[in-house]
C-alpha cells in the first residue's frame, strides 16, 4: 500500500527528483511504502519509464534532527557491505543487496529544500517484497537469516564509525522518563479504559526498563553495529525465491546492542496478528516462529553469540515490546507528534497491541529461554 503524503510534499518530490536523475528525464513520481516517519517516493526515469527507478525520500526533521548523520551512516554501511560482498564467495541461490546512496548533481548525498528539509536518493531493489506480518515458519526463518546476514556483514565494522542518529534510541529508561513527564501533564483522559490500562501496565513494569543498559555497563553485553529497527517489514524478500535479500530502512543504523535488533525482530515477527491487530485477543508471541527465526539467524551469526548474549535474549524481546508500547502511548498522550497516524486513537491501539504482546512474552519466558540456550544447535 502507498503511504499517504500531502500534495504539497508530492509536488516538492516532483521538483527535486531531477536533481538525482543523472541525464535522464523523470517519467513518474509516486508515493511508495508505508513508512511511519519519512515521506518516500518511487521515481521512474526515461521518456516512457524505460530508464530505471530509484527511491527518493524526504527525511522527517522532527524525528531525525541530525539528518546528515542518517545520510552519512547509509554511505558507510552501504560501502562496507558492498566491499564484504565482493570479497565473499557467492552463496548458491542467494541474492543479497543493500540500498546504495545516489549522489545529487553537486556530488553530495542529499539535497536541502527551501524549508531546510533534507532529501536523499538511493537505489531501488527491484523484485523485493516487504510484508507487514509473517506468513509462515519459512518466512520467519528467512527473517532471522536476513538479520543474521546483516550482523555478520557488519561484524568487522568499527561501531565508532557510525553516528548516533537518534540519541537515546532503544534506551528504555529515557522513554520512561519522557512518558512520566508527558503523563503528568496529560489530563482529562482517565475516563478512557484503554488509557487506564496502559498507565497501570507501565507502572507495574517500570523497574525492568534498565536491564540491557545495566548489562552493557557491567561488560556483559558489548556495543556493535546494529540495524536499529529490524521489524518484519524492513526485511525484504526476493519475490522470485521467497528468500531474504536485503535489510532496508537503514535510518536507525548505528552503534548499539544486537539485543535491540534481536528483540525487535522477534517482537515483530512472532506476533502473527501484526502491529495493528484487532481484536487484541489475537495478539500472542508464537514460539514456533521464534524457533524458526533463531534457526535462520544462527546460519549466519549464531556462532558469534556469547553465553551472556543468549542469557539476555528473553529480557530483550520483552523489553523491546514494552518499549514500543511505551513510545506509542506517550506519542498518543502528546498528540501524535512522532508516529504517523491514519485515524484518531491509532497510537493508543498500537500501544495496547504491544502491551498485550509483552504479557504474552512474559508468559512464555521458559520456552524463549530454552530456545536461546539451544541457539548454537538449531
Amino acid at each position: 500500500m502507498e503511504e499517504i503524503v500531502s500534495q504539497k510534499i508530492w509536488h516538492m518530490a516532483v521538483d527535486i527528483a531531477p536533481c538525482f536523475a543523472s541525464n535522464l528525464p523523470v517519467h513518474n513520481v509516486r508515493a511508495y511504502g508505508r513508512g511511519n516517519v519519512n515521506a518516500t517516493f518511487l521515481v521512474t526515469l526515461g521518456a516512457s519509464g524505460e530508464g530505471g527507478r530509484f527511491i527518493l525520500q524526504r527525511l522527517n526533521g522532527r524525528v531525525f534532527q541530525n539528518p546528515v548523520a542518517v545520510i552519512a551512516n547509509l554511505r558507510v554501511v552501504a560501502d562496507h557491505i558492498q566491499h564484504r560482498l565482493r570479497q565473499a564467495s557467492p552463496t548458491a541461490g542467494r541474492r543479497w543487496e543493500v540500498p546504495v546512496p545516489i549522489a545529487a548533481h553537486d556530488g553530495l548525498d542529499f539535497f536541502v529544500d527551501q524549508a531546510g528539509a533534507y532529501w536523499r536518493a538511493m537505489t531501488f531493489l527491484a523484485g523485493g517484497e516487504a510484508l507487514e506480518t509473517v506468513r509462515d515458519e519459512h518466512h520467519a526463518m528467512e527473517a532471522g537469516y536476513g538479520l543474521g546476514r546483516m550482523h555478520a556483514l557488519l561484524a568487522d565494522l568499527d561501531p565508532a564509525r557510525l553516528l548516533v542518529t537518534l540519541p537515546g534510541f532503544h534506551q528504555t529508561p529515557r522513554y520512561l522518563e519522557r512518558y512520566r513527564k508527558i503523563a503528568a501533564s496529560a489530563g482529562g483522559q482517565e475516563n478512557v479504559a484503554e488509557v487506564r490500562h496502559c498507565r497501570r501496565f507501565i507502572a507495574a513494569r517500570q523497574d525492568m526498563v534498565g536491564v540491557l543498559e545495566a548489562a552493557r555497563r557491567q561488560g556483559k553485553l558489548v556495543t556493535r553495529p546494529i540495524h536499529g529497527d529490524p521489524k518484519i517489514a524492513n526485511i525484504l524478500l526476493d519475490q522470485a525465491t521467497g528468500r531474504a535479500m536485503a535489510m532496508v530502512d537503514l535510518d536507525t543504523v548505528g552503534p548499539g546492542l544486537i539485543h535491540y535488533d534481536l528483540g525487535d525482530c522477534l517482537r515483530s515477527c512472532c506476533n502473527p496478528a501484526g502491529e495493528e491487530a484487532s481484536p487484541l485477543a489475537e495478539v500472542r508471541f508464537d514460539t514456533d516462529l521464534c524457533r524458526a527465526i533463531l534457526a535462520g539467524y544462527a546460519v549466519e551469526a549464531g556462532r558469534a553469540l556469547t553465553v551472556n548474549d543468549r542469557d539476555f535474549l528473553h529480557a530483550a524481546v520483552r523489553l523491546i515490546a514494552f518499549e514500543l508500547g511505551l513510545r506509542f502511548f506517550t506519542d498518543y498522550l502528546e498528540g501524535d507528534r512522532y508516529f504517523t497516524v491514519r485515524y484518531p486513537g491509532q497510537n493508543l491501539q498500537r500501544a495496547m497491541v504491544q502491551f498485550q504482546l509483552t504479557a504474552s512474552i512474559e508468559a512464555r519466558e521458559h520456552e524463549i529461554r530454552t530456545l536461546a540456550n539451544e541457539l548454537n544447535s538449531l
